[in-house]
């Protein structure tokens, strides 16, 4: 798949996955590498990122194999933003598939 479509994707991906549970840093990269091609040096800054915006916070919780992991939440305003992020999306791909059946 082409690096561009990931990049300007993947906020919205981890975004999605946080609205519907807690995630560690590693499941997140594990979980959406099994649907696109993905680094842990891509997330991890997003991941920073996204937590300075407010849009999900973190805390630590114990590991039974190994030290305890820092788990990434969603806020209330990172909840809102990704409902909007996704509804975006959501018009503009139905857009894009328009043009790409187009009859011209």
């Amino acid at each position: 798949m082409n690096p561009q479509f990931n990049k300007g994707i993947l906020e919205m991906c981890v975004l999605a996955l946080l609205a519907k549970r807690d995630f560690y840093g590693f499941e997140l990269v594990e979980t959406i590498s099994n649907y696109t091609d993905i680094s842990e040096g891509t997330i991890y800054p997003l991941l920073r990122r996204l937590t300075q915006e407010k849009y999900v916070e973190t805390y630590l919780q114990e590991s039974t194999s190994g030290p305890p992991r820092k788990y990434y939440r969603m806020t209330r305003h990172g909840k809102k933003f990704t409902q909007e992020l996704i509804q975006d999306w959501k018009n503009f791909s139905a857009n894009v598939n328009k043009l790409i059946h187009l009859e011209v």
